[in-house]
């Protein structure tokens, strides 16, 4: 069922909820959430009036950081330097990803064959070869 004047989709990254009710999602006392956005954990977008403004992805992390500290009992140096290890393997996979598809691309245009010669001294050479013909015919003159 669709309403027709509600989004279809909801960005997770939305800026919309005030500090009373973010705190209440996260099920957090408000000052908590300000005492994270000062030592950097969680860093809401501010309003015009600089209110702070927390989206669904916030509310997530706000109880990442909550599981963290009470059922594993990390201390709040130590989930900082998680969530920012967590940062780089997101950023990791996601140039994995983008590199995968580049390779997937390289690989299916046949454009894209290429041919590596290497000398005795180690050196490696390249060429790129317009058509697998041309490549055929390089592999039958060596």
């Amino acid at each position: 069922m669709t309403t027709p004047n509600l989004p279809q989709q909801f960005d997770q990254g939305a800026p919309v909820f005030p500090v009373s009710i973010a705190s209440q999602l996260a099920d957090m006392h408000p000052q908590t959430l300000r005492g994270y956005d000062r030592l950097g954990l969680v860093v809401p977008k501010r309003a015009r009036g600089r209110g702070r403004r927390y989206s669904l992805r916030d509310v997530a992390k706000l109880r990442h950081i909550q599981r963290l500290s009470q059922d594993e009992g990390i201390n709040l140096e130590g989930i900082r330097r998680i969530i920012e290890l967590e940062a780089q393997i997101d950023g990791m996979q996601a140039q994995i990803h983008r590199l995968n598809e580049t390779l997937q691309r390289i690989q299916n245009s046949p454009e894209a064959v290429r041919l590596f010669t290497a000398e005795s001294t180690g050196d490696v050479h390249h060429g790129r070869y317009r058509t697998r013909e041309r490549l055929a015919i390089t592999y039958q003159q060596v």
